[in-house]
């Protein structure tokens, strides 16, 4: 019989307290350098050793972090793979929501090389996994997949970083005129 443990309520809050102040001093900063495990506890209102007690460092607050956002992702992308599905414009928007949601995070992590590879692998990964559902094979279109992600995340960065004033809903739009082909 396997045994449930049961995770201290304590230990969640401040998790997301800490993970939260990361979240706002990327916000206003940007520079993942400027990050200190002071001004973290400061900004959670906890003290330093909670930090410590639940993280290594912050290289280990953030690597749980990146991890916890690709898993968000990873179920916000889901929905897209099922290519027969009548509301892909909708499922596209609640992709989008989450990259606006966390647009300042998002636009820090994503000059990261470590982070942009991942994501350009998630969207490879869906793309490759819809084509094949769709039996549209590389060599029948003209889009390569590389051109398709590079294109994908130069509109999604664009959006979270310059165009904020137009909705998830219009930039779905987008991109669905662009695709219109069904190369994704």
């Amino acid at each position: 019989m396997s045994e449930f443990k049961r995770v201290d309520p304590r230990t969640i809050r401040s998790k997301k307290m800490l993970k939260d102040a990361v979240f706002s001093l990327l916000a206003e900063n940007g520079e993942i350098a400027q990050l200190t495990v002071k001004k973290i506890a400061s900004r959670a209102e906890l003290n330093r050793a909670t930090f410590y007690l639940h993280y290594e460092d912050i290289n280990d607050l953030l690597r749980q972090l990146v991890h916890e956002i690709f898993d968000e992702l990873s179920n916000k992308v889901e929905p897209l793979l099922q290519v027969k599905s009548s509301n892909e414009q909708e499922q596209l928007v609640i992709f989008l929501n989450y990259f606006y949601e966390y647009r300042k995070v998002l636009a820090v992590l994503v000059e990261h090389k470590g982070f942009a590879d991942h994501l350009s692998s998630l969207l490879k990964n869906t793309i490759e996994k819809r084509r094949n559902a769709r039996n549209i094979s590389a060599a029948r279109e003209a889009a390569s997949v590389d051109i398709i992600i590079a294109s994908l995340l130069g509109i999604i960065m664009w959006w979270i970083k310059e165009g904020t004033e137009y909705s998830a809903e219009y930039i779905a739009g987008q991109i669905t005129l662009m695709y219109k082909r069904r190369y994704i």
